[in-house]
């Protein structure tokens, strides 16, 4: 049978927007309102990569294709491995396909030069069983896509919304780095084991208590709310104590205009050894850099009022005890990955968790929040 013609943009969930392009469709996960305002580079890089993203449909079909042109970010002189896309079938992943096309975006770390190598759309096609499925197509976590085509041999129906949505803000971690593909990022390993429908604001270098994130939040539709602040504040150096906590109040006080009463979930970074005692700039390490590997490391001088992850995880509990807000919790992110989790599943780079981590905390993250008695219950 032949395949028939989808328009896609009807099965797009947890994007913000469409932007429409010369080759199709690109989600984005920040509105274009924020994207004209702060034009920054890392920013609009992170934010079109669409972690969590996924097409939903229902259908009968037996064979679905998705035609996508990827961009990715490569890095001259190391081998960084490219996105994925992964089928999932009635709730289970049934499939994970390496892209393998598109354009190579490559990067000189030293000196911040950039070279776009042109390449071609990339066509996946699956094979699937008989009957009626629910089907969903995950977009890679780590790569801008511009979605070509969707086609199948028989129609697709989008689903309608049935589960409650989480709406989650957080670092690279939250973003999905060095999970292998964009199921094993830890929040959307959450979501599966709490039933719910991700929407993923995890900003890889960009959860920096920014007002416009939560301006974006509040106005998001939104059953429940977590946000993981803490690691970008200290490996930036972008804040001292005195104005960190009351950025943190304002952020939160921005969401609440919007959902007053939605249960909200604070979470404090997870364990980084280079971080812990060491406030920021954290900065690449060159001799892991010039053997060939991305690490990074902590350049900055302890001093009364500099961030490290040990002064943001206090500032960040004293901040929830001082709102008069029930609805409002905090999670100390020691619980998802803490001292003895690193030497059991040591930070590969010494920033990023890896797949068997990010399960780890998506896993622990989904029975303190969605078990009975959790914030999520």
């Amino acid at each position: 049978m032949s395949l028939r013609s989808e328009p896609v943009a009807r099965f797009v969930r947890g994007a913000a927007e469409l932007e429409e392009t010369a080759r199709g469709v690109r989600p984005h996960r920040l509105p274009a309102w924020v994207r004209d305002r702060y034009p920054d580079p890392q920013l609009l890089s992170v934010e079109s990569h669409p972690s969590g993203v996924r097409l939903l449909m229902e259908t009968e079909a037996r064979t679905v294709e998705l035609v996508l042109h990827p961009t990715c970010t490569a890095y001259a002189g190391l081998n960084r491995p490219r996105g994925s896309v992964d089928l999932v079938v009635d709730g289970e992943v049934v499939a994970s396909s390496v892209l393998v096309g598109g354009d190579v975006k490559e990067v000189d770390l030293r000196t911040g030069e950039a070279v776009l190598l042109p390449g071609e759309a990339q066509t996946e096609r699956w094979n699937l069983a008989e009957g009626t499925k629910v089907v969903e197509i995950w977009l890679p976590h780590n790569e801008m896509v511009d979605l070509v085509a969707l086609r199948a041999d028989a129609p697709l129906w989008p689903v309608e919304p049935g589960r409650r949505i989480w709406l989650h803000h957080g670092s690279s971690i939250s973003h999905g780095s060095n999970a292998a593909t964009p199921t094993a990022i830890w929040p959307a390993v959450a979501a599966r084991l709490g039933g719910v429908e991700l929407h993923n604001l995890g900003l890889g270098g960009s959860a920096v208590v920014d007002p416009f994130t939560a301006r974006v939040m509040r106005d998001r539709p939104a059953d429940l709310i977590s946000v993981k602040l803490g690691i970008n504040v200290v490996n930036f150096d972008a804040m001292r104590l005195r104005a960190f906590v009351p950025a943190v109040h304002g952020f939160l006080d921005t969401i609440r205009d919007g959902h007053p009463e939605t249960p909200l979930v604070l979470v404090s970074p997870i364990f980084c050894g280079i971080h812990e005692d060491t406030p920021g700039p954290g900065a690449l390490d060159l001799d892991e850099l010039a053997a060939g590997r991305r690490a990074f490391i902590a350049t900055g001088t302890p001093e009364p009022g500099r961030l490290t992850l040990k002064v943001v995880r206090e500032a960040l509990e004293s901040v929830v005890e001082g709102r008069d807000d029930a609805n409002l919790h905090y999670l100390d992110g020691l619980r998802l990955y803490g001292v003895e989790d690193a030497v059991a599943l040591p930070l590969p780079d010494a920033l990023h968790p890896d797949t068997a981590a990010h399960r780890l905390i998506g896993e622990r993250f989904a029975r303190y929040a969605f078990e009975d008695g959790g914030p999520f219950g």
